[in-house]
């Protein structure tokens, strides 16, 4: 990507208001692990089982450490109320969170001072905060409700530092997605109406190619999939939610 290009995109702004309002709106039920947010709960492991696994094998650390991040700068873009940071900061980095609800900032504050962790909590626009050298860039469930996927992949490529790694997960836009995430998942509760919009999902092909527009270089994906005795787990189906590593091409 040209700087030009570059600056014009960082410029951009990627947050949709009514999106923001609608995920503020959940914020104080955010840690409850049985409220609006239960799905996230069980998804968080089987996303950080993935994550440790590709810190891992990029930075060259020993899978036995406690603190493989020792050292190293971590940013969650779309971080909610922290559920993705408070690990990340106890994997030994120092961790940055950004969300585009003010709501959300607050919770994560709170609840990390509870828990006793020092985390940067910032409210706003990644593409506008100015963020830069960041090791590990990670972004779960979060671009499927941006206003321009490429400008938004682009702020999180200009936050990456050289030698980094970025992780981000959404759902794929699939007939089964459509069926099981959005009308399924919502009409059964699972999940607050309005959280999903089947349209804005992104197939792993598209999110190459975003990727790769924005000078990086997306790893294999692994398929989230879900059965009724293994539950969320990591697989080679791609077909509802998936999860991939980039780095600097």
């Amino acid at each position: 990507m040209s700087n030009a290009t570059s600056a014009h995109t960082m410029g951009q702004k990627t947050i949709r208001a009514d999106e923001a309002a609608h995920f503020g709106k959940l914020a104080a039920d955010w840690w409850n692990p049985k409220g609006s947010s239960a799905m996230l709960h069980k998804l968080n492991p089987v996303r950080l089982s993935f994550i440790r696994e590709a810190i891992d094998s990029h930075f060259a650390t020993d899978s036995r450490g406690v603190k493989p991040l020792a050292g190293k700068r971590a940013l969650d873009v779309g971080c909610g109320a922290g559920l993705l940071c408070e690990p990340l900061a106890r994997l030994g980095a120092d961790v940055t969170g950004v969300d585009a609800a003010f709501e959300n900032i607050a919770a994560a504050q709170a609840h990390a001072a509870g828990s006793g962790l020092t985390i940067d909590y910032q409210c706003g626009d990644v593409g506008q905060l100015g963020l830069a050298g960041f090791d590990l860039v990670t972004s779960m469930e979060v671009i499927e409700h941006v206003a321009d996927k490429a400008a938004f992949v682009a702020a999180l490529a200009a936050a990456l530092a050289e030698g980094g790694l970025m992780i981000l997960s959404t759902p794929n836009r699939t007939t089964q997605s459509r069926v099981l995430l959005v009308e399924g998942a919502e009409a059964l509760g699972m999940v607050p109406r309005g959280t999903h919009h089947w349209d804005d999902f992104i197939t792993p092909i598209e999110l190459h190619d975003l990727l790769d527009a924005a000078g990086l270089k997306m790893g294999n994906p692994m398929g989230i999939s879900w059965g009724p005795s293994r539950g969320l787990h990591l697989s080679d189906n791609l077909a509802l939610n998936y999860i991939v590593t980039a780095t600097r091409a």
